[in-house]
C-alpha cells in the first residue's frame, strides 16, 4: 500500500492495535497540551515551559543509570518518566526560587536553568554511551520522539497520562483563568496565586513528561505553545480559546501520530509539530478575526471608503481629481463619467457627503465635550451616531441655502 493509504488506515484506527493506541494517546496528549498551554500562553510563561522541557533530560539519564545499576532495564518507561518529572520539578522550583530570592529576572533565571540542566543531560548521555547497556539505550528517541517499537503498556501509560492531564485542565480551569488574567483580583477572592501558578506549570510538567516518548523533550514545548497561538486567531473569549487550543493540539497529535505510523522512517515528534504548524499557518492566513487575508480585505475596504469619501467631497467642492484609485472607484460605482464629470447619482452622493461633513463640523463645534462625537473618523455618517431628532436639530442650525 502507498503511504497515503497507510495514513488513511492509521487515521481510521485500522493499522493495528498498537498504532491505534499510540494515535489515541497522542491525541489525548495533544488535547492536554493545548488546554494546559492555553493557560501558560495567557499567563505569558512560555519560556518557563521551555525550561521545564529541557530540564527533563538529566532526569531521564539519571533514571536510566540508576535502573541499570540496580539490575533493571534502563529503558523502563515509568522509571524514565519519574526521573524526568523529578528533574523538571527541580528545574521549575529553581526558576521560582531564583526569581523570588535574587535580583535576577525571570528570563535570566530561565536561561540559567535551561542551559545548565540541558548541558548536564548531554554529559550524562555521553557517560551512558560508555556503559555496556548504554550502547543500545535508544535514549535519543526522547529528544525528538519515537513510537517505533513502543510497547502496548507504554502506549497505555501515555494514553492514561494524557487523559489525566485533560481531567486536571477541566478541574483547574477557573482559578487558572483568573490568575492568568488578573492575579491581584484573584488574590482578593482568596485564590493562592503562587500555588495556582505552580499548578499551572505542574500541568505543563505532566504534559512534558508523558509526551517525551511521542514528541520528545526538544519539541514538546511547541505542542504547548502553537495550539493556543493558533486558537488566538479565532476568538477573544477565554473559554473558546481553551477549547480551540485543545482541539488543535488533539488534531495535531492524532494526525501526526497516524502519519508517523504510515511513514515508518519519519520521527513522530517533528511530524506532530509540523501538523500543529500547518493548523497555525491556516489560521494565520484564513482566520476571519485576525487572519492575514481578512486583514488585507479590511484594509482594502477601508482604503476604498477613504478614497470614495474624499472623491465625493472633491466633487462637491468642484475640485479636480487626479488620484487613479479614486477615479476608478467613482467610475465603477457610476458616480462620474469617463471624462470625470459627475453623473446625476454622483452629484447626489457628493451633496450628501458634503452635508454630512457640515453636520459633523457643527456638532463637534457645539458639543466638543460629548464623548459620543469622539467616534468621528471622517467616514461614519453622522446619522449612525446621533438620533434623528439630534440630526434634525443640527440641520436647523445650518445656514439655509439661498433661493434663486
Amino acid at each position: 500500500m502507498t503511504t497515503l493509504e497507510l495514513f488513511f488506515h492509521a487515521l481510521t484506527l485500522q493499522a493495528g492495535f498498537n498504532s491505534a493506541l499510540v494515535a489515541v494517546g497522542a491525541g489525548l496528549l495533544g488535547i492536554a497540551a493545548g488546554g494546559a498551554g492555553a493557560f501558560v500562553f495567557l499567563r505569558k510563561r512560555a519560556l518557563v515551559s521551555d525550561a521545564i522541557t529541557h530540564a527533563t533530560l538529566p532526569g531521564v539519564a539519571i533514571a536510566f543509570i540508576v535502573m541499570v545499576l540496580v539490575g533493571g532495564d534502563g529503558r523502563w518507561l515509568p522509571g524514565l518518566i519519574v526521573g524526568s518529572a523529578l528533574s523538571a520539578a527541580l528545574g521549575l522550583l529553581l526558576v521560582e526560587w531564583m526569581t523570588a530570592r535574587t535580583r535576577l529576572g525571570e528570563d535570566a533565571a530561565i536561561g540559567a536553568v535551561l542551559s545548565v540542566f540541558f548541558g548536564l543531560g548531554i554529559v550524562l548521555l555521553t557517560v551512558i554511551q560508555t556503559m555496556s547497556q548504554g550502547r543500545q539505550a535508544g535514549l535519543d528517541g526522547f529528544l525528538l520522539g519515537s513510537t517505533a517499537g513502543m510497547l502496548v503498556g507504554e502506549a497505555v501509560l501515555i494514553a492514561v497520562g494524557g487523559g489525566l492531564a485533560v481531567a486536571l485542565v477541566v478541574l483547574l480551569r477557573r482559578p487558572m483563568t483568573m490568575v492568568a488574567f488578573d492575579p491581584e483580583h484573584a488574590a482578593t477572592l482568596g485564590i493562592d496565586v503562587r500555588r495556582t501558578d505552580l499548578a499551572m506549570m505542574g500541568l505543563a510538567l505532566i504534559v512534558t513528561v508523558i509526551g517525551l516518548k511521542i514528541v520528545g523533550l526538544i519539541l514538546i514545548v511547541a505542542l504547548l505553545i502553537i495550539p493556543p497561538v493558533t486558537a488566538r486567531f479565532w476568538t477573544d473569549r477565554v473559554d473558546r480559546l481553551i477549547l480551540i487550543s485543545a482541539g488543535a493540539g488533539g488534531l495535531a497529535g492524532y494526525t501526526g501520530a497516524a502519519f508517523s505510523a504510515a511513514a515508518r522512517d519519519v520521527p513522530t515528534g517533528p511530524v506532530i509539530v509540523l501538523f500543529a504548524f500547518a493548523l497555525f499557518a491556516l489560521s494565520l492566513a484564513l482566520s476571519p478575526l485576525r487572519g492575514v487575508l481578512a486583514s488585507a480585505l479590511r484594509h482594502r475596504r477601508f482604503q476604498h471608503r477613504v478614497h470614495l469619501r474624499q472623491g465625493l467631497l472633491a466633487l462637491a467642492r468642484g475640485e479636480a481629481i487626479y488620484d487613479r484609485l479614486t477615479l476608478r472607484i467613482l467610475r465603477r460605482r457610476g458616480l462620474i463619467r469617463r471624462d470625470g464629470v459627475a453623473t446625476h447619482e454622483g452629484s447626489g452622493a457628493a451633496g450628501r457627503a458634503r452635508l454630512d461633513e457640515t453636520r459633523w463640523a457643527t456638532a463637534r463645534r457645539l458639543r466638543a465635550d460629548d464623548p459620543v462625537l469622539e467616534r468621528y473618523d471622517g467616514l461614519t455618517p453622522i446619522d449612525e451616531v446621533l438620533t434623528a431628532d439630534q440630526v434634525a436639530h443640527l440641520d436647523s442650525l445650518l445656514p439655509k441655502p439661498e433661493s434663486t
